[in-house]
């Protein structure tokens, strides 16, 4: 029966990830290739969280195995046959990551599939974590079962903001405190850049109040995996569109100052509407780092040699309309629309 293939078993695939390991026949676009391999818990009642944005919120229609996630299927896969095609896996692949739902068995079996993979795989592991049904004692045996970084979806940028698309403002269980507390817990004891805080930019934020997060994170040891609004279809913001394109690129670029020691909030100047208008560097400076493009590319868990492994090719955008996280450096094209959009509404 269905019902038996669930989580610590199976697991939900990313498309990208199957496209990648060869499970399913497509082509990405420009040769982009997925270098971590992401998985989903998978439970026949799903999750029982109701954030506003999200694919798989309890609310959405359809059953929790027809939502799509991120605008993709998730085709589901056994965990022996996901391990055995780990192995077989092309050089590329640099890791996985294992994305928990808000779910009371989910603790448990993500453990379970934490220790099948490290055990039978060469890769490292990260979970992104589900903080409102955890605790310390699962942080600690998350890294004696061999995950080496965690994630933290937090998205939004304010307490009033969480609240009412996570929080009460849905009937949701999360919580900003929580979040915050497992954040800290995790540094504790992952130590600092083993920790990532999933942000979502264009949920009603000021560019500002976005910066001063990204560096209050930055400073406590946090990495920042920077993602753009991309509306479910059905979820209860599905007919919310995606923030201009200027502001995301802005976003993207003061958080690279920022991780590089290059710039600060204190140090960029922002407009009444909280728009970035100075990002406190030189423009000879800012230019140079521009055209580097790699601000613009994804912000996830590393590989072992300081690459980044989790890149999601296309995870918030379509690839032949807009590109937001570039899965690889952007080329010369690329780098001059970016040049021509970045000054973009800021006024």
């Amino acid at each position: 029966m269905t019902d038996k293939k669930q989580s610590p078993d199976y697991a939900k695939m990313s498309h990208a990830t199957a496209i990648s390991l060869g499970l399913m026949h497509n082509r990405m676009y420009r040769g982009a290739v997925n270098r971590c391999v992401n998985l989903l818990a998978h439970y026949p009642e799903g999750c029982s969280a109701n954030c506003a944005y999200c694919g798989l919120a309890k609310k959405r229609p359809g059953t929790y195995g027809e939502k799509s996630f991120i605008h993709v299927e998730w085709p589901l896969f056994s965990m022996a046959e996901i391990i055995d095609v780990i192995n077989q896996a092309p050089g590329y692949v640099k890791r996985t990551c294992i994305s928990m739902i808000t779910n009371g068995k989910c603790k448990d079996h993500t453990l379970n599939m934490t220790e099948q993979l490290t055990r039978a795989t060469k890769l490292p592991v990260s979970i992104l974590t589900s903080p409102t049904i955890l605790d310390m004692d699962f942080l600690h045996e998350a890294k004696r079962c061999g995950a080496d970084k965690i994630g933290v979806a937090l998205d939004l940028a304010t307490p009033a903001l969480f609240d009412k698309y996570r929080g009460k403002g849905v009937s949701g269980p999360h919580r900003w405190e929580t979040y915050w507390q497992f954040l800290k817990d995790g540094i504790s004891v992952f130590g600092p850049n083993n920790v990532g805080a999933h942000l979502m930019v264009g949920m009603g934020e000021t560019e500002k109040e976005m910066v001063t997060l990204m560096d209050r994170l930055w400073q406590m040891g946090v990495d920042n995996h920077l993602f753009s609004f991309f509306a479910e279809e059905n979820s209860n913001l599905g007919n919310m569109p995606q923030p201009p394109w200027p502001t995301y690129l802005r976003i993207q670029l003061a958080r690279y100052l920022i991780e590089n020691e290059i710039s600060s909030p204190d140090q960029m100047a922002f407009n009444h509407e909280g728009q970035i208008v100075d990002f406190g560097a030189t423009p000879e400076r800012i230019e140079t780092v521009i055209h580097s493009g790699i601000p613009f590319m994804t912000t996830g868990c590393l590989d072992g040699n300081g690459e980044v492994a989790c890149n999601r090719p296309f995870g918030n955008c379509l690839p032949d309309v807009q590109q937001w996280n570039y899965p690889y450096p952007p080329n010369r094209e690329e780098i001059d629309l970016i040049l021509e959009n970045i000054s973009g509404n800021a006024v």
